[in-house]
């Protein structure tokens, strides 16, 4: 009887440990699976903004006619040169450790606001000087990152800017209008920038390609259980601003401008991102709208006197596509977030704004002493098989 005891608690406990056992093993499996799915679904993401940085970017920056070629190897060479330096600075180990992928998407993010810089001052500038644009621009782009979206050196606080609104968005925007202070001449301001029929409908391509993958910019990093909510909430603030500009540019214009909608319908994905994970579908859809209204008079009221008034070119009208709606955002978020830190909010926007008109201004004169191109928006100046 007593044997018969032992053996069966040395069953049970057999048992037991076996099913222990199995448990963990069953719960590190889980673990791992959850986390390869989370690096696949970031690699998706990852992939859908490269193609927004190299496709839509790069045919929205086309609607100069004689400057294609330029605007497609300039757009190439800025993402070429933006991912490997904000890489190589982030692993310098005195920043917050990342993941491969999730570090990857963060570089892209720099790449977008690069992008958005030499908006501004595209066709100005020699092919080469993109490439001392980006060497200029990342350690300035990471220095506000860490500022205003990390609180690295603890002063600023909690702000809300989940799809890069007030870090990407003005911060690029305000940095490319500052750089061209330094980047425009007299010169230029008399030649006109001309598109036709086929750039107009090549940059509207470019323009839907970002308009499509918008979502993954902003979802690329939030928690998967925010995703499917802010996918919506991007979408509707993009066809916020879709239905805004078309109405908006025939209200002022007469007749609708193809600029207006190229760049302005995209104004909705620009202004949701401090709040894409925050607002409700009709927030998102009423940020949308205001956007697209605010871009849309931005480009057929403002642009004109804000060149005059700074005597400056903004080429692809960043300042009313991205820096006006990226503002917007980030002050919509004081509206649309719970106990949101407001102060913080506002010192994260004047931060952004500072150092990006200082470091910008900064860059213009050092990119001006390597010289000026001749022939502006003109692929003749620089490849030998333009027209």
């Amino acid at each position: 009887m007593k044997k018969n005891k032992i053996i069966s608690k040395i069953v049970l406990t057999t048992v037991f440990s076996l099913c222990s056992a199995v448990n963990l093993f069953a719960q590190k499996i889980e673990s791992t699976d959850l986390t390869s799915i989370l690096h696949v679904q970031q690699y998706d993401r990852a992939i859908h903004i490269m193609a927004m940085l190299l496709i839509g970017f790069g045919f929205l920056m086309v609607f100069i006619r004689k400057y294609g070629r330029s605007a497609l190897t300039a757009t190439f060479l800025l993402v070429s040169i933006s991912l490997p330096i904000y890489m190589a600075l982030k692993s310098l180990g005195i920043f917050e450790a990342r993941g491969e992928i999730e570090q990857l998407i963060l570089a892209e993010f720099s790449g977008a606001s690069l992008l958005i810089a030499a908006g501004a001052i595209l066709g100005r500038i020699k092919i080469y000087q993109y490439m001392i644009l980006g060497l200029l621009f990342i350690p300035f782009y990471i220095l506000n990152e860490l500022i205003v979206a990390n609180d690295y050196f603890h002063f600023v606080g909690k702000v809300a800017d989940t799809g890069g609104s007030i870090v990407i968005h003005a911060f690029g925007a305000l940095f490319g209008i500052a750089a061209a202070i330094s980047l425009t001449t007299k010169k230029d301001m008399e030649v006109p920038i001309v598109s036709d029929a086929t750039t107009d409908k090549y940059s509207v391509l470019g323009s839907m390609v970002l308009w499509v993958f918008w979502p993954s910019f902003c979802a690329a990093l939030v928690p998967v259980s925010a995703i499917p909510h802010t996918v919506v909430n991007v979408f509707l603030a993009l066809c916020g601003s879709t239905i805004a500009t078309y109405i908006t540019s025939v209200s002022i214009r007469g007749k609708v401008s193809i600029a207006d909608i190229a760049n302005a319908a995209l104004a909705g994905g620009v202004a949701i991102g401090a709040t894409c994970d925050f607002a409700s579908h009709t927030q998102a859809m009423i940020i949308g709208v205001i956007a697209g209204i605010i871009s849309t008079v931005g480009f057929a009221i403002l642009q004109d006197k804000q060149q005059k008034y700074h005597k400056i070119i903004d080429s692809c009208g960043v300042s009313n596509l991205h820096g006006l709606p990226g503002i917007f955002g980030g002050l919509s978020a004081i509206v649309v977030v719970d106990g949101i830190d407001a102060s913080a909010q506002l010192k994260g926007i004047l931060i952004t704004v500072v150092i990006a008109i200082l470091a910008g201004l900064l860059s213009g004169k050092i990119i001006s002493l390597f010289g000026r191109t001749k022939e502006i928006y003109d692929d003749h100046a620089e490849f030998n098989d333009a027209e």
